[in-house]
C-alpha cells in the first residue's frame, strides 16, 4: 500500500523511480537500452547526472525520511527532462519551493473575463498583487465611486488609501486588519519586487496598514460573508464571497460577492 501514497517520502520515492525507469538512456547521451533488464536509467546514472551520490538518491527513492534541499530537486528534474505539470508535482511531493519557478507567462483567456459579465452577482478578477483586472456591472454599482473611476484600481490601495473603503465596507477596521494578514500570506508566491513595491506605498501612505504590516499576521484567504453599506440608500448589503482560480493561472482570483438570503426566501434587491 505505501507506493499508493499520495504524499510524503514514499510517494516523492515512488514518482522518482517512475520517471527514471521511463527516461531512455539514450535521451541523455548514454547508450541505448541494449540488454538492461529495464528500458531506463539505472539509479547510479541518474545520480551521477544529478550530481548526487548513489546511496543518498537511493534511499530518497526507497522513501526513506532524508532532507531534500531545493537545489537537489532542481537537479533531478534538470536530469530527469521533466514537463512543467511533472516538476510542478515533483516540488509539491517533497513540500519544497521550486527556486526557480517563475510567475505564470500565459495570456488571461478571453473567456475569463467574458465570464463575469455572465454572472448575476457583483464579479470581479485580481492579479497576485490585487490589481483588479476587470469586473461586471454589480461590481461597479456596489463600488460605485472606486471601480470604473480609477485608471488601475487595486483592492488594497481602495481599503486603505480610499477614503470610500470606510463607509462602504461593515466593520472596516476587521475586515481591513485581516485582508493585510491574507495578502501576507500570499506574498511569498508571486513577484517580490512587485510586492515590495506595493508594500512600501501602503507603509507610507495609511499608517493602519503599516501597524497591521508589522504584526506579522498571516491568514489563508477565506469565503464567507461580507456586508457593504449601499452606495446609494446606506442599506446594510450582505454577501457570501467565493473566490476561485481559473486553469492555468493560480496568480488569479475570480471572486464572486453571492447575495445572502434574507430569511424569506429572496435576496435583497
Amino acid at each position: 500500500m505505501s507506493n499508493g501514497s499520495l504524499s510524503g517520502p514514499k510517494a516523492l520515492g515512488a514518482f522518482l523511480r517512475a520517471q527514471r525507469e521511463m527516461l531512455a538512456p539514450e535521451r541523455v547521451g548514454l547508450p541505448a537500452a541494449g540488454r538492461r533488464r529495464t528500458s531506463g536509467l539505472r539509479r547510479e546514472e541518474l545520480a551521477q547526472l544529478s550530481r548526487i551520490s548513489t546511496t543518498w538518491y537511493t534511499w530518497i527513492e526507497q522513501g526513506r525520511e532524508v532532507s531534500v534541499s531545493p537545489a537537489a530537486l532542481v537537479r533531478l528534474a534538470v536530469a530527469l527532462q521533466l514537463a512543467p505539470a511533472a516538476r510542478d508535482y515533483l516540488f509539491n511531493l517533497a513540500n519544497v519551493k521550486d527556486p526557480d519557478k517563475q510567475p505564470e507567462a500565459l495570456p488571461l483567456g478571453a473567456q475569463v473575463t467574458a465570464a463575469l459579465q455572465y454572472m448575476d452577482c457583483p464579479a470581479y478578477l485580481l492579479d497576485g498583487v490585487w490589481n483588479v483586472l476587470d469586473w461586471n456591472a454589480q461590481a461597479q454599482g456596489l463600488f460605485r465611486g472606486w471601480l470604473g473611476e480609477e485608471p488601475q484600481p487595486n483592492l488594497l490601495r481602495f481599503m486603505f488609501v480610499n477614503p470610500l473603503a470606510k463607509q462602504l465596507v461593515v466593520d472596516w477596521p476587521e475586515r481591513a486588519r485581516r485582508v493585510v494578514a491574507e495578502f501576507r500570506a500570499e506574498s511569498s508566491h508571486y513577484s517580490q519586487e512587485m510586492m515590495r513595491e506595493l508594500v512600501m506605498q501602503l507603509c507610507r501612505d495609511s499608517r493602519e496598514f503599516e501597524r497591521w504590516w508589522t504584526q506579522q499576521a498571516v491568514m489563508a484567504r477565506e469565503g464567507g460573508e461580507r456586508r457593504f453599506h449601499h452606495a446609494t440608500t446606506g442599506q446594510e448589503i450582505t454577501y457570501q464571497q467565493q473566490t476561485f482560480h481559473p486553469a492555468l493561472h493560480q496568480e488569479f482570483k475570480l471572486v464572486m460577492l453571492i447575495p445572502a438570503d434574507t430569511g424569506d426566501g429572496h435576496t435583497p434587491g
